[in-house]
């Protein structure tokens, strides 16, 4: 069994609680009026985000239904990133991530019981900047980079009502349930023209629960316009693998989700997509970090 000692929850306890100070703080200030004539608060929060969400990003925040094919399961995913402020020119912004990343069962009788569910916050800044370079087939760079906490929890779905207990892991070592707590620094740079983009990413982990995860995480992927409003996407990353008799990450695994599917913009649905996923690799949900899974999803996505 695996023991987590009560000095660690509290530092992660302590670490979410700085974390929280800090996203009201940066949203009172950016709330300051300006006296320009009349006054005239700094931000002017929009999801138009100046960095554009990644398609196949499974962690990206949005608003998605995507049904398991071949099981009971259901993905749910609530959530949005907003720019409270950006620059007049258009080259930098801040902003906020906010998102829950649901694995429902899909059960008799229109129920979905709630196995486990991820919460999401942080802040974030991006920019852009145009390429003049006739040997590049892209005419713009940009960046983003976050600061952010989750943490994971298992819920009815994984409660046994006749036993009142917690349904346990076969391949977990530990307690059920755990603490699954995570701050990180994520950042993402990317190339892209109208019709493509290529972009790479690194995230360094300052602080987990359970700990002996290794900090580092790596990201690359590619999105491609294709004919009738339609695009094809791929995003990989390698991501720690957990050694359960070692109580640590050892090497690292790819993980793939691949995306093919159609915008709805021409028939009046703005923002909204249809999408086909193919995954492979660890899985997202932080109370299954050590197990890899594969499968595919077909649903609609909304980009706020």
């Amino acid at each position: 069994m695996i023991f987590r000692p009560l000095t660690h929850q509290l530092f992660a306890m302590k670490s979410t609680r700085y974390l929280c100070r800090a996203l009201f703080i940066i949203t009172a200030v950016l709330l300051i009026p300006v006296k320009k004539g009349a006054a005239e608060p700094i931000l002017n929060p929009t999801t138009k985000t100046l960095f554009k969400p990644l398609l196949a990003d499974p962690s990206e925040p949005k608003i998605a239904v995507m049904p398991w094919l071949g099981d009971r399961y259901l993905q749910l995913d609530i959530g949005a990133s907003a720019d409270l402020y950006q620059s007049k020119n258009k080259k930098f912004a801040a902003g906020v991530d906010f998102a829950t990343y649901s694995l429902l069962q899909r059960g008799d009788n229109f129920k979905f019981p709630v196995d486990a569910i991820d919460y999401l916050f942080g802040v974030n800044a991006s920019w852009k900047k145009p390429i003049s370079n006739d040997a590049l087939p892209f005419d713009e760079f940009s960046g983003k980079v976050r600061i952010s906490h989750i943490s994971a929890h298992f819920e009815d779905g994984h409660y046994d009502a006749d036993t009142h207990q917690w349904i346990q892991q076969s391949d977990w070592l530990g307690t059920i349930p755990f603490t699954y707590s995570r701050e990180f620094v994520n950042l993402v740079v990317a190339l892209s023209s109208p019709n493509h983009r290529i972009y790479a990413g690194y995230q360094y982990l300052y602080h987990t629960l359970p700990d002996g995860i290794n900090p580092h995480s790596f990201q690359a992927g590619v999105e491609l316009s294709t004919p009738g409003n339609t695009y094809l996407a791929a995003d990989f990353k390698l991501l720690p693998i957990w050694q359960p008799s070692l109580e640590e990450t050892k090497g690292h695994r790819g993980t793939w989700n691949v995306q093919a599917g159609r915008r709805l913009d021409d028939i009046g649905l703005k923002n909204v997509r249809v999408a086909c996923n193919y995954f492979s690799g660890m899985s997202r949900q932080g109370m299954y970090f050590y197990r890899p899974e594969s499968f595919s999803t077909i649903g609609v996505i909304v980009d706020l």
